[in-house]
């Protein structure tokens, strides 16, 4: 069993340091003996989505937001395809933001994704704070950092916490982040996989039952296809 990370712009996407996150994913899955490879893509390179098991989105500024969401509308039907057919993605902030419909903001409209009903306004003044959340796929709580401009709208999708501490998606609904199928969108840096599982627990097992989950959840995906002969098409 082989696990495949795509990171999608690294170098455009990469605020706060979230290529932490490919870090710690590496690092726990070669704890566990499997065998995983991280792909990062730049902008000229061809994207393959059925050969990628977990996609990760970083964040970065609005002008860097618009140069990958340019590149990506090109191949956003196999992108989409790719989370229907039950993808892993974690996107960060500006990823976050990207899987909706469109971002607004005082210089216009940047037409998003269209992989999640979400879509996103920009506020007054920036939400910056620690910020603290409980969610149903974790025993404790998430923390992290949040820095963002924009209030995020989730319409009638399941949220990736309620938050304790913190403004979360818009400062006013009490919720931070969105869970689709297996797509997760969050405002949370930190980076937020390894500040994760330190706030999950200090033991080590606890870290464990953490971050098991996800990558037991991309080996059940690749089961599955393999049990029922079916795998993603290539093109």
């Amino acid at each position: 069993m082989k696990i495949t990370i795509g990171h999608l712009y690294p170098d455009l996407l990469n605020l706060y340091g979230d290529r932490g996150n490919i870090q710690c994913l590496m690092k726990r899955c070669q704890w566990r003996g499997i065998e995983a490879e991280t792909i990062p893509f730049e902008l000229d390179d061809k994207i393959d989505f059925s050969k990628l098991d977990i996609v990760l989105l970083g964040g970065g500024s609005d002008r860097e937001q618009m140069i990958v969401c340019e590149k990506l509308q090109k191949i956003q039907p196999d992108f989409k395809a790719y989370v229907e057919d039950n993808g892993v993605v974690i996107a960060i902030c500006g990823g976050y933001q990207l899987l909706g419909k469109y971002y607004k903001t005082d210089q216009g409209n940047m037409k998003g994704l269209d992989l999640v009903d979400l879509y996103t306004e920009q506020g007054e003044g920036r939400l910056i704070q620690n910020i603290v959340l409980q969610s149903e796929l974790f025993d404790m709580p998430i923390v992290g950092f949040e820095n963002h401009g924009g209030r995020t709208c989730i319409n009638n999708n399941k949220p990736l916490g309620k938050v304790l501490y913190g403004a979360g998606n818009d400062g006013k609904s009490g919720y931070e982040g969105v869970v689709y199928k297996n797509v997760i969108g969050t405002y949370l840096h930190g980076p937020l996989l390894p500040k994760a599982v330190h706030a999950l627990s200090r033991l080590t097992w606890k870290c464990s039952r953490s971050w098991t989950a996800l990558v037991s959840l991309v080996i059940t995906v690749k089961e599955k296809r393999s049990t029922c002969g079916v795998e993603r098409k290539t093109s």
